[in-house]
């Protein structure tokens, strides 16, 4: 066992966090790479499969022993085939990229999905450390989630569980990006906190009045339901300068920050609903405000909640190696399966 390690990949539509791994989950080498996915899918597969090369040789030269080979990649993956599916970001459909990587490492190989691994590490190896049953949620340019019981991440029947973001929150709210609207994605992602900023500041429009917490969609957002975006030479604000100027005074940013509070109120409401978990953790750029976002988050998310048990809301610790991380503890976990 000393010396073993799991070779780890997490690939992203822009870069791919890399590790060497033990099996107690501490990080022995790390490094990273640019992905390129606009060179097309067969170079970033090469890609994938050199620098994993590279890892398990970088491995071997340091006296380790590389033992299993984990993937994960964003999209829909089927695990028990080894098949990633679908991904807009990478360009992958229907890639058997479990059996070629074992063929070509010679690794016993797991693939998994980005942000179900990033959550199984933070249920494993941090924030959600002997909690049992833990709902890991992803805010940034979109939002998903991951359910993890005594250790174990759901996949679903197809391999699209833990699709969180397009729960629908608001019937009436902007496009998705999956073509319905009102997704809680459209309206409390990273990026939808930016567009409806830039939305409002470039119309002036006041602040709703109704109580509701949303503000009706004014002319400036296009047909498909996505803001117009900034003005002409006006730079786009992100998400956490739009909660630092809600933390400001400033209010339509408050009243933006309050939109997107209520839209995640709504939706981890109905995900304890769903799953009965004792804890939710936050990842993601938006987790970033801190208790900007925890505390108003946590008082709306009791409001919500009935006879359902309030679950304990608490950001991520492991921050961007949280994938990387689930990934090795995929490939270990496929040595102790049968």
């Amino acid at each position: 066992m000393i010396g073993e390690v799991a070779v780890a990949l997490d690939v992203g539509g822009t870069g791919m966090k890399c590790a060497l791994v033990g099996v107690d989950g501490a990080v022995r080498y790390a490094e990273r790479h640019p992905t390129d996915a606009g060179r097309g899918p067969d170079a970033v597969i090469e890609t994938i499969l050199t620098v994993a090369e590279g890892l398990a040789g970088k491995a071997r030269a340091d006296g380790l022993t590389p033992t299993a080979l984990g993937i994960v990649v964003p999209g829909v993956v089927d695990e028990a085939r080894g098949v990633a599916v679908w991904s807009a970001n990478v360009g992958f459909r229907d890639v058997p990229l479990r059996e070629l990587a074992s063929a070509r490492l010679g690794l016993p190989t797991a693939l998994g999905h980005d942000v179900r691994a990033g959550g199984l590490a933070e249920a494993r190896l941090g924030a959600g450390r002997n909690a049992g049953h833990v709902l890991f949620v992803a805010i940034g340019t979109g939002i998903a989630a991951a359910h993890v019981v005594a250790g174990s991440a759901a996949t679903g029947a197809h391999g699209a569980a833990g699709e969180l973001g397009h729960i629908l929150v608001r019937p009436d709210g902007p496009v998705c990006g999956c073509g319905r609207p009102g997704c809680l994605e459209a309206v409390a992602s990273a990026s939808a906190v930016a567009r409806r900023y830039a939305e409002l500041t470039a119309t002036g429009t006041a602040a709703d009045t109704t109580g509701t917490g949303t503000t009706p969609r004014t002319g400036s957002a296009s047909d498909d339901g996505s803001a117009a975006g900034p003005a002409p030479g006006r730079t786009m604000v992100t998400a956490a300068q739009v909660a630092s100027r809600a933390a400001a005074g400033e209010e339509l940013a408050a009243q933006v920050w309050r939109e997107t509070v209520e839209a995640l109120a709504d939706g981890l409401a109905t995900a304890q609903a769903l799953y009965d978990v004792a804890t939710i953790i936050l990842g993601g750029g938006l987790a970033q405000a801190g208790a900007g976002l925890f505390d108003p988050l946590r008082a709306a998310l009791r409001d919500r909640l009935t006879f359902h048990r309030e679950p304990h809301l608490v950001p991520a610790v492991l921050g961007d190696e949280a994938g990387c991380l689930g990934a090795a503890l995929l490939a270990l976990d496929q040595l102790e399966t049968p």
